[in-house]
Formats: C-alpha cells, sequence, structure tokens
C-alpha cells in the first residue's frame, strides 16, 4: 500500500478498515478530494532523541553581550 491513493468519500465509508491498514504495514495514506492529494495519513513515529539533545550545542554563551563584536566575528550571507 505505499502512497495508495484513495478519495475522502471512500474513506469515510471505509476509514476504520485504512486505519488498521496503515497501523499494521505502517505506509502512509494519501487522501484526496477531487483527485487532488490533500491529507496524508500515516502512522506515529516518536522522535527518540531528547528535546534537550536536538539543541546541545547549538546555543552561545556571551559574558558581554553589551561589548562590540569585532567585523570578522560576523558570518554574514554572501
Amino acid at each position: 500500500m505505499p502512497n495508495q491513493r484513495v478519495s475522502k468519500s471512500e474513506f469515510r465509508a471505509r476509514a476504520f478498515e485504512f486505519l488498521r491498514r496503515v497501523e499494521s504495514s505502517g505506509e502512509s495514506l494519501i487522501l484526496t478530494d477531487r483527485g487532488r492529494p490533500t491529507l496524508e495519513l500515516r502512522p506515529y513515529q516518536a522522535d527518540a532523541r531528547d528535546p534537550l539533545d536536538i539543541l546541545r550545542g547549538s546555543l552561545l554563551r556571551y559574558d558581554n553581550p553589551m561589548d562590540p563584536v569585532a567585523v570578522h566575528d560576523w558570518e554574514a550571507a554572501r
């Protein structure tokens, strides 16, 4: 069932069947409205990493934030 497309009306009629299929197979389901994809139904996957681990190392510490910054410290978009 990889990326199977189903109309919203068909999904409404057989919702529990589609939910069980997505849950058991792990594949996503694309819901369409008048042939255009509008929603994606996929199994929930928890992020195994701790949010603090994700942020660790991404913050800078400024002991004196009011001091002027040297020009070479700026990384301007080039």
